[in-house]
């Protein structure tokens, strides 16, 4: 027989065997992939180096979803199909010469329409956004579709959702779409209440363990209102009480919008998208794109993506705009942590004597992810960019503004996360007037910043470039 000392041997053996053979696995499935080598690399090195904890990372965060599909194409085609046929102006407009490959990537990647005639609010405070968002909710009719990363149970998140429920009680469709790691401290019970009143409320790709342990790094992180398919919401700011009364970080710079016309078709498109995946209830009717006139010469496509689906449009249309500047590139953004293309394209810009021209905080609300930015500012400042510290508290804005011509905003950032493993969403606008409007926004947040100089800034203590070096090489995870 068999003894204990024999027995502990043989179950550790076979542990080993199955953990060994499970490595080489994954191993040859990250080769077979055909990942960028700077990403396959490490894995393969974590996975044969760091045993169990190499595992347990690459479950989280490793996995590469990009050939799955998460809504089928038919249902996709079907839910497109209403602001298509709406879209009968589309004809009118025309995308200036130097863009028309910029809107046919969008086309044909994204299969965004050309939405024409829109007129669009700018908010840069939450005060002025929450009011308006009350407003618009008070006025509802048949529906409101809401969708934010983030959905606070504090002062902000109380008012909206007594707002929602309110109308829901009217009789109004009222359906509410929340990211589940977003809103992790948020209790049960508050959305428990909308439920009760009548409100369809969903989390996006709930985390149950070990089920969805990997889906825990891909996040929903768009931020889309839709009130009866009139009115809509776009932009950077979540529920939340910080982007009226700030925090520890001080006060929240952000941006957002409100777009009345044609654009609210693609907003709702991409919210009936989501709410398909997470509800598998099916809505096409008509009755979510109803007719709308023309308000301006405006010229928008919306841009979704995430870590499904077979291309990147966001990043590859934020490479193609930087690529084709002449004059200058503005940009905000609260997380600069890019990928090698797009970094690239910012040096050639600035090398090339565009005006680049970069926004951040001077302090994130993340110190791993600060310590990581800085490391990407070297190469940028040695090229030429013109690195800029927000000081009038955080910086949480996301724009992209090109020659007086482009703008792109949205809920991405220029990180890793946004880019490669969050659900998102940009609008591109083709619109002088928006687009200045946009620059002279850029032009005065400027008036709180602190203006890098280089040559101060590289003789920081060495320590200190070690630290921001070795964060760098968890930028994808951060």
């Amino acid at each position: 027989m068999l003894n204990s000392v024999h027995i502990q041997y043989v179950v550790t053996s076979l542990f080993m065997l199955i953990y060994c053979v499970t490595v080489l696995g994954l191993v040859v499935v990250v080769i077979a992939e055909n990942r960028n080598p700077l990403k396959t690399i490490p894995w393969v090195v974590v996975l044969l180096l760091a045993p169990v904890v190499g595992l347990i990372f690459y479950f989280f965060f490793g996995q590469d979803n990009r050939k799955q599909r998460i809504i089928s194409r038919r249902t996709y085609k079907r839910i497109m199909k209403c602001p298509q046929d709406r879209l009968l102006a589309q004809d009118a407009c025309c995308v200036p010469e130097i863009y028309k490959p910029l809107s046919a990537l969008l086309t044909n990647t994204n299969q965004a329409p050309l939405l024409f005639g829109s007129k669009i609010t700018i908010y840069t405070n939450g005060s002025e956004k929450f009011a308006a968002l009350l407003a618009e909710i008070a006025k509802a009719t048949h529906h409101i579709h809401l969708q934010y990363y983030i959905f606070c149970d504090d002062e902000i998140g109380n008012k909206v959702k007594r707002a929602l429920i309110a109308k829901a009680r009217e009789g109004v469709q009222v359906r509410v779409l929340y990211d589940d790691v977003g809103c992790w401290k948020v209790k049960a019970s508050f959305f428990k209440e909308m439920k009760e009143a009548g409100i369809e409320v969903h989390a996006f790709l709930p985390v149950a363990f070990p089920i969805f342990t990997s889906k825990v790094n891909y996040r929903n992180h768009r931020k889309i209102v839709v009130i009866d398919g009139q009115v809509g919401f776009i932009g950077g700011m979540n529920i939340a009480d910080r982007y009226v009364k700030g925090n520890m970080y001080g006060k929240w710079r952000d941006s957002h919008f409100r777009i009345e016309g044609k654009g609210v078709h693609g907003l709702q498109s991409a919210f009936l998208i989501d709410w398909y995946v997470v509800s598998k209830t099916l809505h096409t009717s008509k009755r979510y794109y109803p007719p709308m006139p023309l308000f301006t010469n405006n010229i928008m496509q919306l841009a979704t993506c995430g870590p499904v689906g077979r291309w990147r449009t966001i990043l590859q249309t934020t490479l193609f705009a930087i690529s084709n500047a002449k004059r200058y590139i503005y940009i905000q953004t609260p997380y600069f942590l890019p990928s090698d293309g797009l970094n690239t394209a910012l040096q050639v810009a600035a090398l090339g004597g565009i005006d680049v021209r970069l926004m951040i905080p001077k302090k994130a609300d993340s110190k791993m992810v600060n310590m990581a930015t800085r490391s990407f500012i070297d190469e940028s400042v040695r090229a030429g960019v013109k690195v800029y510290f927000y000081t009038g508290g955080f910086l949480h804005a996301k724009l992209l503004v090109i020659d007086d011509m482009l703008t792109a905003v949205g809920s991405a950032n220029l990180d890793f996360r946004s880019l490669e493993h969050n659900f998102e969403i940009n609008a591109f606008m083709y619109d002088e007037s928006f687009a200045v409007q946009m620059k002279k926004i850029f032009l005065h947040d400027m008036e709180e910043c602190e203006r890098l100089v280089p040559a101060r800034w590289m003789k920081r203590p060495l320590k200190n470039r070690f630290t921001e070096s070795f964060m760098r090489l968890f930028s994808p995870l951060l």
